[in-house]
């Protein structure tokens, strides 16, 4: 093959890519405003500039393109931490708890599918999604072990709860809550949320 086949070759593969990537951040978006029920691959489509059939050129079925939305987002996570300066682990979880807030409030956090969701049952097949998911799972869940022992953490609560509890703060309805009110900027919604999670809801 000539250079400038080769060079047709990876201009169309780089078209493509950009393409992929253009319909998984739309869905991504769509994901966060409205959840997976609710999305549809003719809206995601549509956003994209493109026809239903190309998207499905990329992605088989909604439960696909959905589940690439979610990995992307596992990924962006996986990268997230690995990239953190080194810290107490009680600062590490709250700069994680802050982070995924942020970007549930700027629409990049998608939610998570419900308990009967054919997504659901696609993502506990999809190793890629799980070996991420097992991979912030543990980096968190060591953190959290060891805030507990500094006495930081209810040691009273076993560690999963905790964990699940900050997975909340991602998809947290609260924080939309506030927004609509008006009366708040995002830092201060935040900054509430933050301290009913880590602080609680008790006087002190």
């Amino acid at each position: 093959m000539n250079s400038t086949a080769s060079a047709k070759v990876s201009f169309k593969t780089q078209m493509l890519q950009a393409r992929e990537d253009a319909i998984i951040q739309t869905a991504s978006r769509l994901l966060a405003e409205k959840g997976f029920e609710a999305m549809t691959v003719d809206e995601v489509a549509a956003n994209v500039g493109i026809a239903k059939a190309s998207l499905y050129k990329h992605f088989s079925s909604k439960e696909d393109l959905a589940a690439a939305a979610m990995v992307r987002v596992m990924q962006r996570a996986q990268s997230y931490l690995r990239d953190l300066p080194p810290a107490a682990p009680m600062a590490q979880l709250r700069t994680v708890a802050r982070w995924t807030m942020e970007l549930k409030l700027r629409g990049e956090m998608p939610s998570l599918p419900s308990q009967n969701s054919t997504l659901r049952a696609k993502l506990i097949a999809d190793a890629a999604y799980m070996d991420g998911l097992i991979d912030v799972s543990d980096r968190l869940g060591a953190w959290i072990q060891t805030a507990q022992a500094q006495g930081l953490l209810n040691p009273a609560l076993p560690a999963i709860a905790v964990l699940y509890t900050l997975y909340a703060r991602a998809c947290d309805p609260v924080l939309e809550f506030l927004r609509m009110g008006g009366q708040h900027s995002d830092a201060q919604i935040i900054d509430m949320v933050m301290a009913s999670c880590f602080e609680g809801l008790g006087a002190r």
